[in-house]
């Protein structure tokens, strides 16, 4: 699993004005006395000593700020964040600088600041341009502010993506067929869709086991899938992911990227996730443990694993599966790719008999129904370690 020559940098930061009823991440809610403490906190981490742990890495050439909400912060806050990174990590001459906003925080005053302090390009939760839809969702903003949000956005320069969600209780593919048209009408560079999905611990679950819940059925929500990747293909936003689309290759998301194609990546903050290409580690999830333990001068490291050759393989073909260019089977380390081919022969004469993939010489290209099957193919793909291993 060949890493990419640049490593990423992600900051979680996990304020909300509140959680939404769908929301599993790591986010909490508090004032700005807590957030203070938090920052100085986030500020200590990322000045803390690493030792060799990033022996090796190349200087990041992207940095994104997610949560959470990073807007949520005073502009001259995130300010202080992102002059410590450039003090106290190793950046590229210009990394990509890509953070989460919601639209209520979207002012013409918020953008230009942003933009001041280097951020490149905005992901605004839109998630619907209905208000039912948003008010069911927990939503704080309305239709209305989410599309000046984007048009503040967009007039200011920088490279927006829009995220929505798709799959609510008894929505109609026409319904969600006016979403993708308004997004799209509104001319935004990046467009990621997903589907809705009951986690444990949530609103939503909660509700789901108290018989409110009115799930669509499988048949439904593959009709959602395909109508979304069909008109935004047509639309000029073809798919480079199965929930992420871009008006180009420049309109990508390039720091997501890295987690899909196995590059390193170093995550700072309370449930942050780091990895060097054959450990992942992570940090304490609830803010209060993490910034209790950085207050001490302590590593805010929960638990590591080592991954085994066969896992990583695991993960580099289910992620590649998910993209409409597949994977390269010769990049798999530790792995020959006619060994493997031949070992799966049966499972991929199967899988492209029903459409889900093809077999390009060493390479294996999923079909947008393989997109959508991909964790199910990639199970059914055996990993045997056929040469000695192959490094980073």
């Amino acid at each position: 699993m060949t890493t990419s020559p640049s490593p990423g940098l992600y900051v979680h930061i996990p304020f909300c004005s509140a959680i939404c009823p769908y929301c599993d991440f790591a986010v909490t809610t508090g004032g700005s006395e807590r957030r203070g403490r938090f920052i100085e906190a986030l500020l200590a981490e990322i000045g803390r000593d690493r030792g060799s742990a990033l022996d090796g890495w190349d200087p990041f050439d992207t940095v994104y700020l997610g949560g959470g909400t990073p807007s949520a912060l005073p502009v001259d806050e995130l300010g202080r964040l992102t002059a410590e990174i450039g003090r106290r990590l190793p950046l590229a001459d210009r990394p990509v600088i890509s953070m989460e906003a919601n639209p209520e925080d979207v002012t013409s005053q918020t953008v230009a600041g942003w933009a001041q302090l280097g951020v490149d390009r905005l992901s605004l939760g839109i998630q619907s341009f209905d208000a039912v839809e948003l008010a069911f969702l927990g939503r704080r903003h309305d239709p209305a502010q989410a599309v000046r949000a984007v048009e503040l956005s967009l007039a200011s320069g920088l490279t927006v993506s829009l995220d929505l969600i798709y799959g609510l209780p008894e929505q109609s593919p026409p319904a969600w067929q006016r979403n993708l048209e308004r997004a799209v009408e509104l001319e935004p560079h990046h467009i990621s869709c997903y589907q809705l999905t009951v986690e444990p611990g949530t609103a939503f679950a909660r509700r789901s086991r108290r018989g409110e819940w009115n799930a669509p059925g499988e048949d439904d929500l593959a009709e959602l899938f395909f109508r979304t990747h069909e008109f935004l293909a047509t639309a000029g936003y073809p798919a480079y992911e199965v929930s992420n689309f871009a008006r180009g290759p420049r309109s990508q998301c390039g720091h997501n990227r890295k987690y899909w194609e196995g590059a390193r990546y170093l995550g700072l903050g309370p449930s942050a996730h780091s990895f060097d290409g054959r450990s992942r580690w992570w940090n304490h999830s609830a803010e209060p443990v993490w910034r209790s333990v950085v207050e001490a001068g302590g590593n805010p490291e929960a638990d590591r694993e080592t991954l085994s050759l066969e896992a990583r393989a695991l993960e580099f073909v289910m992620l590649g599966l998910r993209t409409p260019c597949g994977l390269d089977l010769g990049k798999l380390d530790g792995f020959e790719p006619e060994d493997v081919l031949r070992r799966n022969q049966r499972v991929l004469a199967r899988a492209a008999d029903e459409g889900l993939l093809s077999v390009e010489g060493e390479r294996l290209v999923p079909t947008l129904g393989g997109m959508a099957r991909a964790d199910a193919i990639a199970r059914s793909i055996e990993l045997r370690r056929s040469r000695g291993f192959g490094g980073c």
